[in-house]
């Protein structure tokens, strides 16, 4: 009996937190205009008012290359600092991991706010370099604990093995050390890509006027009115950041695969 109420209780739980996305998804085929039951039909057209909304689809380039950005630059800075602070005996190393991840620790809003705060008072104004360092700072916390937690499983006596037939630092890390933190790299860089292209509290914060990301687009929509076109940008969403992280797990597999694990 005692089971059957867990296993009751944790179907309603994914219910309950499933069970809207479900619905989002289903009434963006809805072919009538106002998103209610019963359906009268189903259609694709909110896909192509989609298509066809030029503020949206600047939204849509905007999340892209802000988030594209921010995946190379969060994913270099990770593996950089990985290597210095597992590889190297550097003074200061726990406090230093510790400062590297706080912004998980620390809730979005507040890192948000002392951002801007701090910008202000160096008399910067807002800008996409700001909203790009914004996100940056909040992913390559990411990227690092990705990183690190395979590096530290890569024997150093294999590196050391490459260093001793003549190879340079440089041409061990290429060779050597990069092939084998390439899952790693993949994971943390498709992390950094989702988390960048559905932020929405830094982004509000951060962003200047006139630039508008997928979320921060979706939110002064739902201000107006609820539009079909909501629900079709809604599942357009969770096809990435659904899809991006299993495309993420594949391939970091495929790869731990080939480099022997």
């Amino acid at each position: 009996m005692g089971w059957r109420l867990i296993r009751t209780y944790t179907v309603l739980v994914y219910l309950f937190m499933f069970l809207p996305i479900a619905v989002v998804v289903l009434l963006s085929f809805n072919a009538n205009q106002f998103g209610s039951f019963p359906m009268t039909g189903l259609s694709t057209r909110w896909f192509e008012v989609l298509w066809n909304n030029d503020a949206i689809m600047r939204a849509f380039r905007t999340s892209i290359v802000l988030g594209l950005m921010t995946a190379v630059i969060s994913t270099v800075l990770g593996v950089l600092a990985s290597l210095a602070l597992v590889r190297y005996a550097i003074p200061g190393r726990n406090l230093i991991t510790t400062l590297l991840i706080a912004p998980i620790l620390v809730p979005e809003v507040v890192l948000a706010v002392a951002l801007l705060l701090f910008l202000n008072f160096l008399n910067i104004g807002k800008s996409f370099t700001l909203l790009l360092m914004g996100h940056v700072i909040f992913t390559l916390p990411f990227v690092i604990l990705v990183v690190q937690a395979r590096l530290v499983s890569i024997r150093r006596d294999v590196e050391e093995a490459a260093l001793s037939l003549g190879a340079s630092p440089m041409q061990t890390f290429f060779a050597i050390t990069l092939p084998l933190l390439m899952p790693a790299v993949a994971a943390g860089g498709l992390f950094a890509f989702t988390i960048s292209f559905d932020d929405i509290t830094g982004t509000l914060f951060w962003k200047p006027g006139g630039i508008e990301t997928v979320p921060t687009q979706i939110f002064s929509m739902l201000r107006n009115s609820i539009s079909p076109e909501i629900n079709a940008l809604g599942t357009v969403i969770i096809v990435l950041t659904v899809g991006l992280p299993l495309m993420g797990a594949a391939i970091a597999r495929k790869l731990s695969t080939r480099s022997g694990g």
